[in-house]
């Protein structure tokens, strides 16, 4: 039995820009469990905006080896209840162990996660991709490069709408737009009857996190459903947010992966909230846990593996317009450093 940790700094194709932010590399960390038969692959990508780095989450793990190991022979969702009081503060590196006991417990059984869960890949969303703010010239760029059915638009700049009216003269595709909490409430509701007549599907976590009355003035008079997504980090959030949200998006990252995730799906089912699940520009390591999860979706943003110049792993892809699935069991994920052994 092991327990190893691996960064890699992941190249991105085109710099990434959000209201807040910028970069052309991404740092993350993989975690590597093994019970001396089959190994597990987990992942979480690095983010300073949430201030995580690949060598605290490392450290972090490795300081609980002897727990982990000891109970190896548990389910997913037990590892994770015990090892939850120590990585209650470091949701990312409970993701990566978290995925990565998945992708164990899966090949341990001979099948793959989705299988183990009861569910069927008849009817998947297909994930958006995305294109981040720049220039007009530039995202039309990345829009002609790539040609896409389905859009996710990163805006918050003082001239969004007129963003979203030049790249709809360069494509049919279905947009949906992320203001990464960059408009005010009013802004929101005029965006929403300007976006509706471009085709866009619904506003993505429009205003900041601690706006609750703006949110409640859009959630009334917004013509667009309105998704959560800095709103909607853990399994608590998931009530507050059907008082203001149509739906969430719930990242593996945030929220400790996938032994809470599914809860807060079922959770949101409940609560009749439109369901989606996002990335953090993980490798397909990350994005192959995400895609199990698909059948149980409404929306997902799974585009990580083509955002980047130097995939780590084979597993879970989309291109052609679908989400393949390779055949293997777990999460079907299998770094390329091993398959060219």
């Amino acid at each position: 039995m092991h327990l190893k940790t691996h960064t890699y700094n992941l190249e991105l194709k085109n710099t990434f820009r959000i209201s807040h932010t910028s970069r052309d590399f991404q740092p993350t960390l993989i975690v590597e469990l093994s019970d001396g038969h089959f190994t597990g692959y987990g992942e979480a990508a690095a983010t300073s905006y949430y201030g995580v780095t690949v060598e605290g989450m490392a450290e972090k793990i490795m300081s609980l080896e002897n727990v982990i190991l000891e109970h190896l022979h548990k389910t997913p969702e037990e590892l994770w209840e015990i090892t939850a009081p120590y990585l209650q503060d470091n949701s990312f590196a409970q993701c990566a162990l978290d995925i990565a006991m998945h992708d164990l417990h899966g090949k341990r059984n001979n099948l793959p996660l989705y299988k183990m869960w009861g569910l069927s890949l008849e009817n998947i969303p297909l994930s958006n991709y995305t294109i981040g703010i720049d220039t007009a010239e530039k995202m039309v760029q990345k829009i002609e490069e790539f040609p896409w059915p389905l859009y996710k638009i990163k805006l918050g700049t003082d001239h969004d709408v007129e963003l979203v009216k030049e790249l709809r003269k360069h494509t049919d595709a279905v947009f949906r737009v992320d203001a990464n909490a960059a408009w005010t409430a009013q802004q929101t509701i005029e965006n929403s009857v300007l976006l509706k007549d471009l085709n866009v599907e619904f506003l993505e976590q429009p205003l900041a996190v601690k706006d609750e009355e703006g949110m409640a003035e859009v959630y009334k008079n917004s013509v667009l459903p309105v998704i959560a997504d800095e709103s909607c980090i853990t399994e608590a959030d998931v009530d507050k947010c059907a008082r203001y949200f149509h739906g969430i998006n719930i990242k593996l990252t945030k929220c400790g992966g996938l032994t809470p995730a599914r809860r807060m799906i079922s959770r949101g089912r409940e609560l009749g909230l439109k369901i989606m699940v996002g990335c953090m520009t993980e490798s397909t390591v990350g994005i192959s846990a995400i895609g199990h999860l698909l059948p149980l979706l409404d929306y997902v943003d799974m585009d990580g593996g083509m955002l980047i110049k130097n995939d780590i792993a084979d597993g879970v892809k989309v291109y052609d317009g679908k989400t393949h699935f390779p055949d293997r069991n777990g999460t079907g994920v299998e770094l390329y450093e091993n398959l060219n052994k």
